[in-house]
């Protein structure tokens, strides 16, 4: 079954006192093992996207600093908490306090983390909704107001109580999780990018600048493009694109690791040669030992996606030999003078 646990030290299996090693070789092991490509259990891709969701946030030191602060408190819900917002005094005596911004009966009350009422009560993803962008631009784009389902909005008493004018002062909106589809091509280039949305307000484009080398999973963020805020002044929330590589014809990704396909002839496998392989980077070169078989991985070190904060990934070129489909009646000749030359060596036999 896929885990079900909210928190990431747990996803990952580390301690909350693990050091960025600790969490990088945690993750390392545990997306080896789940990946979609290697694990054909129902539940892998799942669990392989909560890995990859867990390390992103516990491997930069700013957002894994941000989520420590406010996920004990607001579990699924802590992206959305002001940066700015003090728990110790906005909750005054502490959860089940009677003074904090909760009201009269503290967060337990319903309207908070823990309720279903209030901004906060359904969930992470407003309601398990998702919303999708090409690289392309989208048809139209999602309905930002449809999505946030008036969160802040409607006159309520919002979360930090008493409206625009209560004691809390103006909210700043809530983040905001969308998907972004991209070609194995546009994620190894990166660059500029437009997703146009439509609000209320009308239709909004938003440039986006794609950094080279994104991988599955990886977050990307639009610091006030998100809901809008609460009271007089308030910012608007940030805007999250979740990078999810659209399946390639040619290309298989596994992290930053690229595997390609390699056609070779019989005879070049057998000789060896140097063949013309497509990367996402362009078309290299690359060397075919003698006495190839299929299946073979030939490593082109540095060839994967790039890393703009370490090594890049490596681009395997996998060997598969091609057989003719038509002979002349000479290379069927060739082929035959061959088969008796090697008649005693039989693979079936050595396997």
């Amino acid at each position: 079954m896929a885990t079900t646990t909210s928190d990431y030290y747990e996803v990952l299996g580390v301690d909350r006192s693990a050091s960025q090693e600790d969490i990088q070789r945690a993750y390392r092991k545990l997306a080896r093992t789940y990946h979609p490509d290697v694990n054909s259990d129902p539940d892998a891709e799942d669990r392989f996207k909560r890995i990859n969701e867990a390390n992103e946030v516990l491997s930069d030191p700013a957002t894994r600093a941000r989520y420590d602060r406010f996920s004990p408190r607001f579990g699924d819900d802590w992206r959305k908490v002001p940066e700015d917002f003090d728990p110790a005094a906005a909750f005054g005596s502490g959860p089940s306090g009677g003074s904090g911004p909760f009201g009269g009966s503290g967060p337990s009350s319903g309207s908070g983390p823990s309720g279903g009422s209030g901004p906060f009560g359904d969930g992470a993803s407003f309601g398990g909704r998702r919303v999708y962008f090409s690289a392309g631009g989208s048809d139209g784009g999602p309905d930002f107001e449809d999505l946030l389902g008036g969160l802040f909005g409607g006159g309520g008493a919002g979360f930090f109580g008493g409206g625009a004018g209560g004691a809390g002062g103006p909210v700043a909106g809530p983040d905001v999780e969308a998907e972004l589809e991209l070609s194995v091509e546009d994620a190894y280039a990166g660059g500029r990018r437009s997703l146009t949305m439509r609000t209320a307000a009308g239709v909004r484009t938003i440039d986006v600048n794609i950094p080279a080398g994104v991988v599955d999973g990886q977050r990307i963020r639009l610091a006030g493009q998100g809901g809008e805020g609460f009271g007089e002044d308030a910012p608007r929330g940030d805007l999250y694109l979740l990078v999810r590589l659209a399946p390639h014809a040619r290309y298989r990704v596994d992290g930053r690791d690229v595997t390609v396909e390699l056609p070779v002839t019989p005879w070049d496998a057998a000789l060896g040669a140097t063949a013309a392989v497509e990367t996402p980077g362009g078309r290299v070169d690359v060397k075919v030992p003698a006495g190839s078989s299929s299946g073979r991985r030939l490593r082109l070190r540095g060839r994967g996606l790039p890393n703009p904060r370490g090594s890049a990934g490596d681009l395997y070129a996998e060997v598969r030999i091609v057989v003719p489909q038509r002979l002349t009646s000479d290379q069927r000749a060739a082929w035959e003078a061959l088969a008796g030359a090697h008649a005693a060596a039989d693979p079936r036999e050595a396997a």
